[in-house]
């Protein structure tokens, strides 16, 4: 029996891992094509709402927003997630031939580490859900661990929306990076369990109000989310290169939607001690090759230099 059981729940994850995979490299995309938009507006001086670039990356940002909805619905958030590393690097290589972004040596260094990382994350992640209803998302939602999380998380929503933004956001990339990275522990968590929330609604029979309850909170959650992740992250592009921006972004709310997760859904239960050395190292693999990516468009590297030394030596 306990092998019948594995044999059902196998595939979940591999089609998780191909809708993640696929989104993520929509994804990619959607900043590199909004930040042309912008730039094509601010040469024209016009607004980038009017440009068909931008609309066209906005429109994969959408699609690759239900792939992610798909994803983590058939898959654990902790390897979801993380995948997205991918879209850094397809957006990286976008970047260089788009917006002649310059990628050296160290870029696709940081390229190969991500592919490397998430391979290493893809076997090692739990093959199994740890909330699988409703009712049980309903428990862990009232849990006071994530209670604190989330209200602690609302806080420095609002201290950084209203008061530091204003003042230092342009300069400072890390309060919109910070801005939307907070916000992933609310969009993953409800992308997730609006899936576990509907079938109760539209499975058949007479949903509960608590379901129907659930359910609209959900939905709220999720579209105030994206719609305050959506203008921040075009106030970051007008400000940063799309570069610098995906490439902290994705470690910061890599991070942030990873210990969301863990203190909601608690996948790492299904995990071993072996398995979570070797996630963690996955993912700090990711995350050294995204700060290569960010940092090829600051470091020159020539072997001139080297030569050049030698004969005045």
């Amino acid at each position: 029996m306990a092998h019948d059981s594995d044999t059902q729940v196998a595939p979940w994850p591999v089609a998780g891992i191909v809708i993640a995979v696929t989104s993520s490299f929509i994804n990619g995309s959607t900043f590199v094509l909004q930040k042309k938009g912008i730039l094509r507006a601010r040469d024209r001086g016009g607004s980038y709402l009017g440009d068909a670039v931008w609309w066209t990356g906005t429109v994969f940002m959408i699609i690759g927003q239900i792939g992610n909805f798909l994803a983590y619905n058939v898959a654990p958030a902790v390897i979801v997630t993380p995948l997205g590393a991918l879209g850094v690097l397809f957006g990286a290589v976008l970047a260089s031939w788009i917006l002649q972004e310059h990628l050296n040596i160290l870029g696709k260094l940081g390229c190969v580490l991500c592919c490397c990382g998430s391979v290493v994350l893809i076997i090692h992640a739990p093959k199994t859900e740890a909330v699988t209803s409703s009712l049980q998302l309903e428990q862990r939602l009232a849990d006071p661990v994530f209670v604190v999380y989330a209200l602690l998380v609302v806080v420095l929503l609002l201290v950084l929306i209203v008061w530091i933004a204003p003042a230092h956001g342009t300069s400072n990339i890390m309060v919109y990076v910070a801005i939307c990275s907070l916000l992933g522990s609310f969009t993953v968590p409800s992308s997730k369990g609006l899936g576990l929330a509907a079938q109760d609604v539209f499975g058949g029979g007479d949903p509960s109000p608590r379901a129907v309850v659930l359910l609209l909170g959900l939905v709220g959650t999720l579209a105030v989310s994206i719609i305050i992740q959506f203008i921040f992250i075009n106030k970051a592009l007008e400000c940063f290169s799309s570069n610098l921006f995906e490439a902290v972004y994705y470690v910061t709310f890599t991070s942030t939607v990873i210990l969301a997760s863990a203190l909601l859904f608690k996948e790492w239960v299904a995990v071993t001690v072996t398995d979570g050395f070797a996630m963690l190292c996955g993912l700090t693999t990711v995350c050294v090759g995204v700060i290569l990516l960010r940092l090829s468009q600051e470091a020159v590297l020539s072997w001139k230099q080297k030569e050049a030394r030698e004969k005045t030596d």
